[in-house]
């Protein structure tokens, strides 16, 4: 895990209820509205993100076993705030990039700096989609790094 718990508690505390205001739109940030796994209530978690391609890469920070990316993967997709636009997405796949690839120069050195690697990778869900993604199988909590089955690498 990159940066510590103990952090990400004090995040939640204090910094993100700041963040949550700024973030929908500064650029490289965003806000995930998610719905936890067991009380099904709707969080507003600040996030770094990135476009790619067909969707979005979120740097995991605090790592894959955070409860927001737990939430997103369970639910199958999400909510973005980003740049003054909300945007559906859907397909989460977990993955390590080393390289870190999918990020800007600037920040892959900052990301580099705090040896995270891990990324949260979701594509633009198709319009008229409903904004509740279908749950994943049971047993699949897409925790682990490696694609699902069916998922592409």
């Amino acid at each position: 895990m990159p940066i510590p718990r103990v952090v990400a508690r004090w995040n939640k505390a204090g910094l993100n209820r700041v963040t949550r205001h700024v973030a929908p739109w500064a650029p490289g940030l965003g806000v995930v509205v998610h719905h936890g796994r067991r009380s099904g209530r709707q969080y507003r978690t600040p996030v770094n993100v990135f476009p790619a391609g067909g969707g979005y890469v979120f740097a995991l920070t605090y790592g894959p076993d955070s409860d927001w990316v737990k939430n997103v993967l369970a639910a199958g997709g999400c909510e973005l705030h980003t740049r003054g636009r909300t945007i559906q997405l859907a397909a989460p796949r977990l993955y390590r990039d080393e390289t870190r690839q999918a990020i800007r120069p600037f920040e892959r050195q900052v990301l580099r700096a705090l040896n995270v690697a891990d990324f949260l990778a979701l594509s633009v869900a198709p319009a008229g989609a409903a904004s509740d993604a279908p749950a994943l199988p049971a047993g699949n909590d897409g925790v682990g790094l490696r694609p699902q089955p069916g998922q592409a690498e």
